[in-house]
């Protein structure tokens, strides 16, 4: 897959207005994808990629841990790129909720965590009430 080399550029405020199922934009590290069709394909299921609808999504896409094969993929969902200033506004965002302490997490790794110790707990009350 060869892209063209005239990138179209895709300001944040245009990309709000694609999030729906039925036209679903989102940018990652400064590219912007329709992801449209494949909200259906999504093996984390629609509903993932619906949370990040019309969004930037660099730090959940990253949080997950996609394989080399989903960033692959990436590239055939492109539409274009974020304008500059988009870019500049991102990074001072991403800098100012940067966690203050190493190991303070994500919401990603908190839900991780939760979801371990309610599995723990649903398998010792089983044990327990068997």
């Amino acid at each position: 897959y060869v892209k063209m080399a005239d990138t179209k550029v895709i300001s944040l405020a245009e990309i709000e207005q694609h999030n729906t199922t039925e036209s679903c934009y989102m940018s990652i590290h400064g590219k912007v994808y329709d992801v449209t069709k494949f909200l259906v394909e999504h093996p984390g299921g629609e509903e993932v990629m619906m949370d990040y609808a019309g969004k930037e999504a660099t730090e959940a896409f990253e949080d997950v841990g996609h394989s080399q094969d989903a960033r692959d993929m990436l590239d055939e969902y492109e539409v274009g790129t974020l304008p500059e200033e988009d870019l500049a506004k991102i990074k001072e965002t991403q800098t100012n909720t940067a966690p203050s302490a190493p190991g303070s997490g994500s919401d990603g790794s908190l839900m991780f965590i939760i979801i371990g110790v309610l599995a723990v707990a649903a398998a010792v009350a089983y044990k327990v009430f068997q």
